[in-house]
């Protein structure tokens, strides 16, 4: 029989492997801090909405605590990066050591396969244009896909979306890279120009093995997982994964449990630790990896999540930008949030409890937005009462 496990345990299990059971530092968090919370997440998803901070800063602070966000920047740019940007779960930032076991990704990308042969087609429909691309690339780099709007290749004048196309099929097929974003525009580069040495000489792994240690880092991230979970962490397809999984199984590396509740099969880390408690207080990004996997995330902390910024405004529940809020184990409220930065003011449009939130939750709540607002350099926090728990932060912060 597989060991049972409870829902509680399974809880904290995740949210231990995802980094809520180490400590905060006590200094401004540096570069070893931000390699400590990839070592857990193994990822960041990036996105460029930026209501309240783009996404991919707020695990980090949901994990650290304030800290500055050019570390992240930093850490993007120059031959000493520590991440770089390629398709993982959705767009990423991942950490250079795992270039090598995307590199199947980007060869698929090229070549094509069930899953990318519409990309691999276009490709080959418009290879002259996509190596005139290439070449202006390799002669100007960095350059964003902007500065060829309009440009006149051999073809004729290329608009916009086709040269925009070209550039992400190049990126895809992993024979250009992100060298830094301006704002939030990509500016590309060659591979060789952009990622350190080291990097780039490691060699690259079989399509197997690289499947196997991408498998290896989704479970050290989940903790617990079902097959389901650690295929989505890195979209990885199911033929590409249930015999890897098997072998995992086999080695030892993961033990097939039961979770109370769960209908399917879970897998726990070998290595995973069991906190006691958990003791995080931390609002949480709408594409943390606690909570990228809705249906993961109803199982375990019975949240239903759903992003609203795409909901016509007068059918939405929660709200435009709302983030759930994490007090221990448990997500015990969500709040739609925006940063006034012409005002200066962190705005609560609402905040919602879920169904035995403890009492204190509201206090807490608040004092995770005062930290957040001096965090992003806002002078005030306005709250508007919608939801219940709005007139209790008014409460709170008006006494």
């Amino acid at each position: 029989m597989k060991e049972k496990i409870s829902l509680a345990m399974a809880r904290r299990i995740a949210l231990g492997a995802q980094g809520f059971n180490d400590p905060r530092p006590n200094s401004v968090p540096d570069r070893r801090h931000l390699a400590r919370v990839l070592s857990r997440t193994g990822l960041l998803q990036i996105d460029s909405v930026s209501a309240v901070v783009r996404a991919h800063y707020m695990p980090l602070y949901s994990r650290l605590g304030p800290y500055p966000l050019a570390l992240l920047d930093n850490a993007a740019v120059s031959r000493k990066r520590a991440v770089f940007e390629y398709w993982a779960h959705e767009a990423s930032f991942l950490p250079v050591e795992t270039y090598p076991l995307m590199r199947w990704r980007m060869q698929r990308a090229e070549q094509g396969d069930e899953m990318y042969l519409g990309l691999a087609k276009w490709g080959r429909e418009r290879k002259a244009m996509i190596d005139e691309i290439y070449k202006e690339v390799a002669d100007r780099g960095p350059i964003a896909a902007s500065d060829i709007e309009g440009h006149k290749g051999n073809g004729g004048w290329w608009g916009w979306s086709e040269a925009k196309h070209a550039f992400e099929w190049l990126f895809w097929a992993g024979r250009i890279t992100t060298a830094y974003r301006r704002g939030f525009e990509r500016y590309y580069d060659l591979p060789e120009r952009v990622l350190p040495q080291a990097v780039l000489d490691l060699p690259v792994p079989s399509v197997e093995d690289a499947h196997r240690e991408l498998l290896r880092i989704s479970a050290r991230a989940h903790g617990i997982a079902t097959y389901g979970d650690l295929r989505d962490y890195f979209r990885l397809a199911p033929g590409d994964t249930k015999d890897r999984i098997e072998e995992l199984v086999e080695t030892g590396e993961l033990l097939p449990v039961k979770v109370e509740g769960w209908d399917k099969t879970a897998y726990l880390h070998k290595d995973a630790r069991i906190p006691r408690r958990i003791e995080a207080r931390a609002l949480l990004a709408p594409f943390d990896p606690v909570v990228f996997e809705r249906t993961r995330t109803e199982k375990l902390f019975n949240f239903r999540y759903r992003i609203e910024i795409y909901t016509p405004a007068e059918k939405r529940q929660y709200g435009y930008y709302v983030l759930p809020f994490l007090l221990g184990d448990r997500i015990v409220a969500r709040v739609d949030l925006r940063a006034d930065r012409p005002a200066s003011v962190l705005r609560v449009h609402a905040a919602y409890a879920e169904a035995g939130a403890p009492a204190e939750s509201a206090a807490q709540l608040f004092d995770e937005l005062k930290q957040m607002q001096a965090w992003l350099g806002l002078e005030a926090i306005e709250v508007t009462p919608a939801g219940d728990l709005g007139p209790a932060l008014i409460d709170i912060a008006m006494p």
